[in-house]
Order: C-alpha cells, then structure tokens, then sequence
C-alpha cells in the first residue's frame, strides 16, 4: 500500500524559530519554513518535518544520524560552532566525546529543544 510513497518522518520542538536558526546556521542544513513547521531539506532528497508542540518532552532516543567521513573533523567544527557533546555512562566516550567502544565512531548531541542528534563515522 505504501510501497511507492514517498514517506518522510518528523519531530517536536518547543520553539520552531530556534530550531531553524540551529538547524540552518549551526549544521548548515537547508530549511525552509511554511505554516509554522520547520522543514529540513536532507541530501538524498529526503524531508523531515520538525513541528511546534507546547508540551514538547525531548526524545531520549537519536533522532537524527549524521553520517560523516572524517569524525574527528565534524566533532571540532561542530564544537566550534558552540555545539556540546553528551556523555554517557558505560560507554567509552575519548575527550571529545566519541565513542570509540565498538560499532561506528559515533558522537551524540542535542538540538536546542533537547532532542539527541549524533554524527557517526561508519568503516
């Protein structure tokens, strides 16, 4: 039924006009704004709707995954930038907050509205 749809996922902020600018300028996406959500224009032609909730509760899972090919580079440029990197207990996370523990190089970060975004490095 949905096989040839061209579905695109979404998520909550509590403050659309903050988003866009850390959406935007911080990470260099491409946005645009219409009918008061935030649209993210993702490479591969894929759109993901960030929308307005007043009671909006962060996610406590990654929403959002970007892939990098140089970690290291990405983590400075986005701390630079004013971005800070989350740690995590049991993970083995170096000074910059990548994790090195198995699996791709990945750091974790939030977005203004506290919802938890990550770069990763894939082998």
């Amino acid at each position: 039924m949905f096989a040839d749809t061209k579905a695109f996922s979404g998520f909550s902020v509590d403050d659309v006009p903050k988003a866009s600018k850390f959406y935007g300028e911080t990470l260099g996406l491409r946005v645009s704004e219409r009918h008061g959500l935030l649209f993210l224009h993702l490479a591969g032609d894929r759109d993901v709707v960030v929308y307005p909730k007043p009671d909006h509760t962060p996610a406590s899972f990654t929403i959002l995954n970007f892939p990098v090919d140089d970690i290291e580079s990405a983590v400075d440029e986005l701390a630079e930038r004013g971005v800070a990197f989350l740690r995590y207990d049991g993970f083995e996370q170096d000074g910059r907050g990548i994790h090195r523990g198995g699996g791709p190089l990945i750091a974790w970060f939030t977005d203004p509205a506290g919802n938890v975004l990550s770069v990763l490095q894939q082998d």
